[in-house]
């Protein structure tokens, strides 16, 4: 009996020591890469937008085409001041689990930063960088402010955080139906989960695209402190 005891005592120990490993995994060590990963991710973007030689003006008869964004890759840095000054995160293309390790996600298929329908962005609440740890404290009249290296584009937040479920694709429609929009627009979609560390719910903000600006006139209103 002794032997018994001593044996599911040790294996007590074990289990409870892989536990706190786990946690500490999950709540340190993630968060250390996941920092690392974006931070990099930032410093190339801008180092590429720095390089970037000047387009040639098109002919007047001809319609420019987007450059294709690439799975996986970086594209757009977005800044959300109610999450602090100091934050921003890089937006990649895709919502792969490799690539929300990274960053934040756009959904494929959704608007291009900038244009017409529902540009749609998800992220982490929590471990990975915690980069929407703080998301139920956005409000309506927000900003969310990206750049894609040539221009600055402001969102303003008009409803959020909505809870829903994951099976509820709609919410990232171009006109999402539960936004209160009814027409179509240029709009952002921004999900996470809920609860902070679990993923039974989403929560979502639906913003507009309030204003542009070219990145040579400087930072954007919502920007400066």
């Amino acid at each position: 009996m002794r032997v018994i005891v001593r044996t599911f005592s040790e294996l007590c120990v074990t289990v409870g020591a892989v536990i706190v490993l786990f946690v500490g995994y999950a709540l340190f060590w993630t968060g250390v890469r996941a920092d690392s990963a974006m931070d990099d991710q930032i410093h190339d973007l801008r180092d590429q937008w720095a390089r970037q030689e000047p387009e040639p003006a098109p002919a007047p008869s001809a319609t420019p085409r987007p450059t294709p964004y690439r799975d996986g890759r970086p594209f757009a840095i977005m800044y959300i001041p109610r999450l602090g000054f100091t934050w921003n995160k890089p937006v990649l293309e895709g919502t792969s689990t490799a690539t929300l390790k990274k960053g934040l996600g756009h959904y494929a298929g959704t608007a291009r930063l900038g244009g017409t329908g529902n540009f749609s962005v998800a992220g982490h609440r929590r471990t990975y960088g915690d980069p929407f740890k703080d998301f139920p404290r956005l409000r309506r009249g927000d900003a969310v402010v990206l750049t894609d290296g040539t221009t600055w584009f402001t969102y303003r937040i008009d409803k959020g955080p909505y809870k829903t479920v994951p099976s509820d694709i709609e919410v990232i429609d171009a006109v999402p139906r539960k936004s209160g929009y009814t027409r179509p627009g240029r709009y952002l979609t921004l999900t996470t989960c809920d609860p902070e560390w679990g993923h039974s719910h989403r929560l979502i903000v639906w913003a507009h695209l309030d204003s542009t600006r070219p990145v040579e006139a400087g930072e954007p209103k919502a920007l400066r402190r």
